[in-house]
């Protein structure tokens, strides 16, 4: 007579927390499907169509016509040079000055949560607040900066929104005040992950704060200053709130990123089609950048 055996109890379980994994991952799925592969699968369609806002469906089919469009367009190339001064311009001092402030901050064993909070509090004010702020800050004749550049001697001091060669700097300059928390925090934290038996070890064998910091602490960095940098620069390539609010593009179009030129092509005019266009390859221009600087940073690790 043939006997069945009853599954035990650890199999069963076993197989329920196998059913676990993936259920709990649908709705991010889901999410990420509808919000995120959606949107581009349709942003790489249109652009291969006259799409517009003001009748429904894809339009007509242009095929390469929208990027000829784009590529020949003078205004891209000039929202596309902005972009990338705003990157350098924001990229360099924030990940530079962040280290310096963490290196600083990382001495002081009391009251360290304290650096943490007033470094990274600016960071969790929303966009309007932080234009409206530094408006007031940079307003003419009553602002505070130029109350600064007339205290140090400057009979005419420059209209920081106002001029073209001072408004993309004046707005770089609040984006790093703005934003240098969290790549501060950041550093903060890889550094607290750094041996102290190290620091011990250089100090018996002679070697002197700065030492320690240069030829220790900053190449043990290396990684978290890859991270830094790929994130800021994908951050700032993506600039539009603080520009959009503080100067709208102006003046005479000198800070016009090529995220404002994408919207105003998009929702203003209604050209979808165009705007989709340079979505992509505006996309395209930051996974380039974040793979060149990837490949830059492996090679010379291998350098090394």
């Amino acid at each position: 007579m043939a006997t069945t055996t009853a599954p035990s109890p650890t199999s069963t379980s076993s197989r329920r927390e196998r059913r676990a994994g993936p259920g709990m991952l649908l709705p991010f799925a889901l999410f990420y499907l509808v919000f995120l592969v959606g949107p581009l699968l349709y942003t790489v369609v249109a652009g291969f169509f006259d799409t517009s806002l003001l009748r429904s469906g894809l339009g007509d089919f242009v095929g390469l016509s929208n990027y000829s469009a784009v590529l020949g367009d003078a205004e891209f190339w000039r929202t596309l040079r902005n972009t990338l001064w705003f990157t350098v311009l924001t990229t360099v001092p924030l990940v530079l000055l962040s280290l310096v402030l963490a290196l600083l901050a990382d001495r002081f064993v009391r009251g360290r949560w304290f650096f943490r909070f007033a470094f990274f509090a600016p960071f969790v004010l929303p966009s309007a607040v932080v234009s409206l702020l530094f408006m007031f800050l940079y307003a003419d004749q009553v602002g505070l900066a130029q109350e600064v550049v007339t205290s140090l001697g400057a009979d005419t001091p420059p209209s920081w929104l106002g001029d073209p060669d001072w408004a993309m700097i004046s707005i770089a300059a609040a984006t790093v005040w703005w934003t240098i928390g969290f790549n501060f925090v950041l550093y903060l934290a890889a550094l607290q992950e750094v041996p102290r038996e190290v620091h011990e070890a250089s100090a018996i064998d002679g070697a002197g704060p700065w030492q320690r910091i240069r030829h220790i602490v900053v190449p043990m960095l290396g990684r978290t200053t890859t991270l830094v940098t790929v994130l800021q620069i994908i951050a700032s390539l993506k600039v539009f709130d603080q520009i959009y609010m503080m100067t709208a593009g102006g003046p005479d179009g000198s800070t016009r990123p090529s995220l404002q030129l994408i919207y105003d092509s998009g929702f203003v005019e209604g050209r979808i089609g165009y705007a989709s266009t340079v979505s992509l390859l505006l996309f395209l221009v930051i996974l380039l950048v974040s793979l060149v600087w990837f490949a830059l940073v492996r090679r010379a690790e291998k350098e090394k």
